[in-house]
């Protein structure tokens, strides 16, 4: 049996996997295998809380939240954007912690230039976004459209997405301040210990596909990359990725 842990990304929480976690059960999980939900400082159950100015704080926090669940490492970590930093951190910091490492459309130095992790083309709707920031329903549709490529579960999504912002909103202040985190990380050159998968979307319209390609040449990882889904690869293809981290693990056994 396995401990999973899953993070989410800027302002995400553990709630905007959606389908995904169903399908990562059913396909890559196996039964007994434990997963968990962990938040970043500021986001979902940790709204509450200011979001750390560096990487490195939010690791030591989600690895003190994931000790104080009871969960007992080696974990099977599974993080997308920002919580792809998060993750990349607590595996070579603590290479002990972690024996399986995947990460969905993340970014870092000193990998890519800052226009491929946050490609220009995104900063208007960005923008419009934070000056929209206290209108949920509005702020969120801007989000779908520069994260998501699939539109036909729009409606739900915006449903969803909008009841989670009124339930555990997170502050202009502490989206501002994992932005400033996620722009000053940088990881190390060398691979992580554990065996790491890296999943793109070659059309993510938020961060370049080429960062996940050069994470994945420098450490002579895995790679995996979706011809059409958008940033947020698990709501546009939850099976597709599913799968790809089943058929990666199949691999290693």
């Amino acid at each position: 049996m396995s401990a999973w842990i899953l993070l989410r990304g800027l302002t995400r929480e553990g709630r905007h996997w959606g389908k995904f976690l169903e399908h990562l059960r059913l396909e890559a999980a196996l039964p007994g295998d434990q997963v968990t939900l962990l938040d970043l400082p500021g986001n979902g159950r940790e709204s509450a809380l200011a979001a750390h100015l560096n990487v490195s704080d939010m690791t030591i926090f989600v690895r003190s939240r994931a000790a104080a669940a009871g969960l007992k490492p080696p974990y099977r970590l599974l993080a997308m954007s920002l919580g792809g930093m998060v993750a990349t951190d607590w595996a070579q910091r603590y290479p002990e912690d972690i024996e399986r490492l995947v990460l969905i459309n993340t970014s870092m130095r000193p990998f890519a230039a800052m226009q491929e992790r946050l490609q220009l083309a995104a900063w208007p709707q960005l923008l419009r976004a934070a000056a929209l920031w206290n209108d949920p329903l509005r702020c969120e549709g801007i989000i779908h459209g520069v994260t998501c490529n699939r539109t036909d579960t729009f409606d739900d999504d915006l449903a969803v997405w909008t009841t989670i912002r009124r339930v555990a909103p997170v502050s202009a202040k502490n989206a501002l301040r994992q932005l400033w985190a996620a722009a000053r990380f940088r990881a190390g050159e060398q691979a992580p210990a554990c065996p790491t998968l890296l999943l793109s979307s070659k059309m993510d319209h938020l961060v370049k596909a080429v960062c996940s390609e050069r994470i994945a040449k420098q450490w002579h990882a895995e790679h995996k990359q979706h011809a059409w889904a958008g940033h947020d690869l698990p709501h546009d293809d939850p099976l597709w990725t599913a799968d790809a981290i089943a058929g990666w693990l199949k691999t290693l056994r």
